[in-house]
């Protein structure tokens, strides 16, 4: 997708707080209200996270709900890139410049929107917000997006443990944030249920977002080589963009990677390494967005906090590659956590 700055002139945005927008922002500014419920709204507004659509994770699984939903119901919408080394005032500007621009719902993606909604949506009530996430904007208007991502990390912990030789495990996360120390918790959980012996290796690519955590490829290769080289055979990486390198080394070495947030096996961009690719931690952020997107276009807008989970469907472990599903032992293994956990026998931490 072609994608421009400043070029639409009825988003008015200024250089340093827009990002980048869609090229058919302008086409659609005139398609909303078709929808048959009296929708009236311009469209889907999205702004994404730190690394931007393809990031082949965290960002692209928005971006799929967010065409998904423009698809069916037939409205518009723009979706926006964060700018380098943007400010919390940039964040703002963009939230509010969709909403002015009478984009219904505006949504952002990750928890670093979670103070920009909290002012704009005092100033648009009527425009429903979104924030991935994150659950602490508490307004009629905002909708918070949160998922029990430490779920399906314990999936990817079970089929990690059933799947190493070497009984030596690694785990990278983009940011030490709470959110990362989700998925780590899920993942060290679900290895040491299966085998307490097994060896986990830890690392975090670094301490803050601005840092590049979540956006450079190269930092999660050179943590994947040092966390093979100490003796890992099983990689998994809740480090967004950054886990292309984590996936391409991994890949390079033989070793089996496992993704996060999007089915990674069926990204295009991964396809060299996908046979490497043993599954991923998927978290539906796709499916949330449409799900916020059809509330408002049928006129019943959610609010408060949404939370996703294993038995929702919107949390798991994808099986899109071959070499998983003919692994029985794997997926039996990985089938009866999944059981355990919806039942409630067990119960997954959220922190390490």
């Amino acid at each position: 997708m072609t994608r421009v700055c400043l070029a639409v002139a009825a988003l008015a945005l200024v250089a340093t707080a827009c990002g980048e927008t869609s090229s058919d922002a302008a086409k659609d500014d005139d398609s909303g209200g078709r929808d048959k419920g009296g929708y009236h709204g311009k469209g889907i507004g999205l702004a994404y996270d730190i690394g931007g659509q393809g990031d082949q994770s965290f960002n692209d699984a928005a971006h799929s709900g967010y065409e998904r939903a423009r698809k069916d119901f037939k409205i518009g919408g723009v979706d926006m890139e964060p700018g380098d080394g943007e400010s919390s005032a940039d964040k703002v500007q963009r939230i509010e410049q969709l909403a002015r621009q009478g984009y219904d719902p505006v949504i952002g993606v990750g928890f670093i929107y979670a103070p920009a909604v909290q002012e704009v949506a005092k100033k648009f009530p009527k425009t429903t917000f979104g924030v991935v996430d994150d659950n602490t904007v508490q307004a009629d208007n905002v909708a918070d997006l949160v998922f029990h991502e430490e779920q399906g990390s314990y999936l990817a912990g079970v089929a990690a443990a059933k799947a190493t030789k070497a009984r030596h495990v690694g785990f990278i996360g983009g940011v030490d944030i709470p959110i990362i120390h989700k998925f780590e918790a899920g993942f060290v959980q679900g290895v040491k249920s299966v085998d307490p012996k097994i060896r986990i290796e830890k690392r975090y690519l670094t301490e803050k977002p601005e840092e590049g955590g979540f956006a450079s490829p190269d930092k999660g290769q050179d943590a994947a080589s040092g966390q093979l080289e100490a003796g890992a055979d099983v990689l998994y990486h809740a480090a967004g963009l950054s886990g292309q390198g984590v996936i391409q080394e991994a890949g390079s070495q033989k070793k089996w990677a496992i993704g996060v947030d999007s089915d990674q096996y069926r990204q295009k961009a991964l396809a060299k390494y996908r046979k490497y690719i043993l599954g991923s931690a998927f978290k539906d952020v796709g499916g949330a967005v449409y799900d916020l997107t059809k509330s408002v276009v049928r006129g019943k807008p959610m609010s408060g906090t949404q939370r996703y989970d294993l038995r929702s469907g919107r949390v798991g472990f994808s099986d899109s590659n071959p070499a998983y599903r003919n692994n029985k032992d794997i997926v039996a293994a990985v089938e009866k956590a999944k059981e355990d956990i919806i039942s409630g026998r067990v119960k997954v931490s959220t922190k390490p």
